[in-house]
């Protein structure tokens, strides 16, 4: 089993090159990140090359205070596809496998059309590089509003598109949260899943024994990728990876 440590929120007080080492002397398998574009985009990159660390993904732009995304934002599609390509550039400097495209706070018939319209965009990009799309269903509680909160929806969507390189990030944490049978609901769409990530729930801290048999069941139905820590450190990062014992 493969662990890929979010530097959203793992080692976040770190420049970005220093938490990358950090998730290295950690023993991670990969990293992950949220959004890198206020970094020194080739230190980043020395940071990876001397780790040798896979980059599994990186997100869109927020879009600033008060956003989410902005992929189903009908008055934002131009910033948004300005927003995707410097992903998608970001992506590619830094050899990263996927762009999660962020959909943002929306509702209705447009902002599905815009949502697809977005995807498509960033579908065509991500065939030109090599690099593939994500996008993830955020559950109600911790981003209300937001376009996407089931898999069945993200699956809906990715369906119609029928692109082969857009793909579902399958958080257990917004599962556990929205849908609660994680296993169970990860049976019904592993063929769409690109990308697993994880934390407790519902406090989506560092993860428990409980955990154990989800990820297990996970890899047991034939993921062989990574399996991401998105949780946000209760007992001090370094106090806090002995949940990686569990694994063992």
């Amino acid at each position: 089993m493969k662990f890929s440590a979010n530097l959203g929120f793992l080692w976040a007080d770190l420049p970005l090159p220093d938490a990358i080492r950090a998730a290295d002397q950690a023993g991670f398998d990969a990293v992950e990140m949220h959004w890198p574009f206020d970094s020194d985009q080739a230190a980043v990159r020395r940071a990876l090359c001397e780790t040798g660390l896979p980059l599994l993904g990186l997100n869109t732009f927020r879009g600033g205070p008060g956003f989410n995304g902005l992929a189903a934002l009908p008055d934002k599609k131009a910033e948004c596809r300005v927003a995707i390509d410097q992903a998608f550039d970001w992506a590619q400097a830094l050899g990263a496998n996927n762009v999660h495209v962020m959909a943002g706070f929306a509702s209705g018939t447009d902002a599905r059309a815009t949502f697809l319209s977005n995807l498509q965009y960033a579908s065509d990009l991500g065939k030109q590089r090599n690099i593939g799309v994500l996008i993830e269903p955020l559950n109600a509680f911790d981003a209300p509003g937001y376009y996407l909160s089931e898999q069945r929806h993200a699956v809906e969507l990715i369906t119609e598109l029928d692109r082969p390189n857009v793909r579902l990030m399958f958080d257990c944490y917004h599962v556990g949260r929205t849908e609660g049978d994680i296993c169970g609901t990860f049976d019904q769409v592993r063929h769409w899943v690109g990308h697993v990530q994880f934390a407790s729930v519902p406090n989506r801290s560092e993860p428990d024994s409980s955990l154990v048999p989800v990820l297990r069941h996970i890899e047991r139905s034939g993921y062989t990728g990574a399996f991401g820590a998105e949780y946000k450190p209760a007992a001090g990062i370094r106090q806090g990876l002995s949940w990686l014992e569990l694994f063992q």
